[in-house]
């Protein structure tokens, strides 16, 4: 079972495989954005990895992160749980000024995860 720190919340087991942005709601109970619903479009999801980052990531993260120059973060939308990793929240509903945190996310990866190396 991976090990999931969350900086300024705790640790937290999670299921091997369990989309980080859904170990993030539902397991350490962090108000994290999503506001696109977890598919790879609006980058609220954003999380700065402290250790433990993957070294893929899906297309869909990639492109969306360079279409609007984003660096130095990650989609948890497009991760999947699968080692211990400590992250830094940098979205959440919290002074957003958003009604929510947006629609919840399925459990697998959409749009479906095509995997790269992150650079």
């Amino acid at each position: 079972m991976p090990k999931l720190i969350v900086e300024g919340v705790g640790e937290f087991d999670v299921d091997a495989g369990k989309r980080l942005i859904l170990a993030l709601t539902d397991d350490a109970k962090v108000d994290q954005l999503h506001a696109c619903g977890g598919n790879a479009r609006c980058t609220t999801c954003r999380v700065e990895f402290v250790s433990g980052e993957p070294s893929q990531i899906t297309d869909a993260e990639k492109s969306v992160l360079a279409a609007k120059g984003i660096t130095g973060v990650r989609l948890s939308c497009q991760l999947n749980c699968h080692s211990d990793m400590t992250v830094r929240i940098v979205s959440r509903l919290a002074g957003s000024g958003r009604a929510d945190a947006g629609k919840r996310p399925t459990d697998a990866i959409a749009p479906p995860a095509v995997w790269d190396v992150k650079a």
